[in-house]
């Protein structure tokens, strides 16, 4: 009798305990999301804790970029934005210069950063990850955004189509980059039968510019590259234009998002949209860089991204969290 009453426990027991962890699922449901976040409105973002203890409101706001070449041109060009920044907010601000994607997701999610421009196809692995909630990208005065992946070649390289990179090597920059290696992977397979490790030699340079530069200086025979890194380069005369060639161009993809850690106290993400998009591009070091940009606009991650995602999905991309 004795033990009928412990196993009838045991199963009362394991029955809360299920009923339990159930309820806590439909409290926090999260998706893909890392089980740090939950997502209760759906829009695929961490939502804002509801323990208030965990809403930051940090006396010094950090900023950080995409990882870049050189990174002091880009702090130079982020100056002004960032006065503005620290003006619309009240808060000092300060420049991270971060050298890989890895490192600045890793800072987002530690608390260390907590404004960022995260690339394109790295936007999915700092949301699910690190907490990013991106709002903003950078377009034209049409409105119209976003920059083409193209495989370049040397001027003078017997390379004249995709179909030629079999048994080449290939630059590739990042895992998480869209253009630097999710896209083109997902293309040279779907549309020309060419698989990493079957039919090429994938290599990995760390950023776009090391690839540009890597194809320029006949280090690769070939690389996949952001063609609005590839004109801005150009823009500020790094390389002789002549010196490269494409080979294939890719659909318009969305550009770099910029957006705040989920646990910022809403007040000040409000002042920190506003310092976005109202920022004066005219004039400014941001407008000398991004020549072909006009203003921030809003963006939807769920709607926007949509076709970077179904890149992930198609390439077998996981959303890893250390």
């Amino acid at each position: 009798m004795s033990w009928m009453n412990s196993s009838a426990l045991v199963v009362i027991l394991l029955t809360a305990a299920l009923s339990t962890a159930a309820r806590a699922q439909e409290d926090c449901p999260r998706g893909t999301l890392d089980k740090a976040y939950c997502d209760r409105n759906g829009d695929l973002t961490a939502d804002l804790p509801t323990d208030t203890k965990r809403i930051v409101n940090p006396p010094t706001l950090i900023f950080a970029y995409t990882p870049t070449e050189d990174p002091a041109v880009y702090q130079k060009a982020w100056d002004g934005f960032l006065k503005n920044l620290e003006k619309v907010t009240g808060k000092k601000v300060v420049f991270f210069p971060v050298q890989s994607n890895a490192a600045q997701y890793e800072a987002m999610r530690s608390g260390r950063l907590h404004v960022a421009g995260v690339n394109a196809g790295g936007n999915a692995t700092a949301v699910n990850c690190a907490g990013f909630v991106p709002f903003t990208m950078m377009a034209a005065k049409d409105n119209s955004f976003g920059y083409e992946m193209e495989i370049i070649v040397p001027a003078d390289s017997p390379i004249k189509a995709p179909a030629d990179l079999k048994g080449k090597k290939i630059a590739f920059t990042d895992a998480t980059s869209n253009s630097g290696f999710k896209a083109p992977s997902a293309i040279l397979k779907a549309d020309f039968n060419l698989e990493a490790k079957r039919d090429f030699e994938p290599v990995f340079s760390g950023k776009h510019d090391n690839s540009i530069l890597g194809v320029v200086n006949k280090d690769y025979k070939a690389a996949a590259v952001a063609n609005s890194v590839l004109n801005r380069m150009l823009d500020r005369k790094v390389f002789d234009k002549a010196k490269i060639r494409s080979i294939f161009m890719s659909e318009t993809f969305p550009t770099t998002g910029y957006g705040h850690v989920y646990n910022l106290d809403p007040k000040l993400v409000e002042k920190i949209k506003e310092a976005f998009f109202n920022f004066q591009w005219e004039g400014s070091a941001l407008k000398q860089e991004f020549q072909k940009e006009d203003k921030f606009i809003p963006i939807d991650y769920k709607k926007d991204w949509a076709v970077l995602r179904k890149i992930d999905e198609a390439t077998g991309v996981k959303y890893t969290c250390k």
